[in-house]
């Protein structure tokens, strides 16, 4: 008897730990997803730097002569060339060779790429609208005198950046601007619906060619 006592607490003993190590397992990966689903905060002007390396998926620094520091450009060029599915992009005002090089860049790995912009600044100087049509990508606008004024993009629908910066060279390297990467499924969510619903406004086909004030 006294046996079988000890060979029931041993069992007990066992379980225990096996429960107590699967706890620890599931305690740890929450803690994980909750970490990676914090909030990241981007912060600009930032140093003029070169992100070529990024674009052309190659390693090592190309001899531009700029600096290859990591950045919070970078960074939001990383982001961006990590879309595998998906990338809605919806800004107000896109010249920034670098981030747009980022959507090409994805372009081109076949990866399904919309831009929503604003009809009065997609024609000026410098904006890359013009080459993302030329290169097949699908861009649709507004069509009246008040602005399109968003400046926010979703990655593979999962991932959302947004934010004060408009995406050309004056706001990364000159103005004071900020941009927050979320993954919280509610926002997400909101913003997925958002740029779905300007995407079919936007439609061609409901054009009218008389803007109204």
């Amino acid at each position: 008897m006294f046996t079988s006592l000890l060979a029931w607490r041993g069992l007990l003993v066992v379980a225990g730990l096996s429960l107590a190590s699967e706890g620890l397992y599931y305690l740890l990966r929450y803690l994980k997803r909750r970490r990676e689903r914090r909030p990241q905060v981007l912060f600009f002007p930032v140093p003029v730097t070169c992100v070529r390396p990024l674009l052309l998926a190659r390693p090592g620094r190309c001899d531009c002569g700029l600096s290859h520091q990591e950045s919070a450009l970078s960074s939001l060029a990383r982001l961006l060339l990590s879309a595998r599915r998906s990338l809605d992009v919806c800004v107000f005002t896109i010249s920034s060779l670098e981030l747009s090089g980022s959507v090409l860049a994805v372009h081109g790995r076949g990866v399904r790429v919309r831009v929503v912009t604003d009809s009065d600044y997609m024609a000026l100087a410098g904006s890359q609208v013009g080459t993302f049509r030329k290169a097949g990508i699908e861009v649709r606008h507004d069509q009246d005198t008040n602005y399109m004024h968003h400046k926010f993009a979703l990655v593979d629908g999962s991932v959302l950046v947004t934010g004060s910066l408009n995406w050309s060279a004056q706001g990364i390297y000159g103005n004071k601007e900020n941009v927050i990467i979320i993954k919280n499924t509610d926002i997400v969510k909101a913003f997925v619906e958002e740029f779905e619903r300007l995407w079919n406004e936007y439609d061609p086909t409901k054009y009218s060619f008389s803007p109204q004030g």
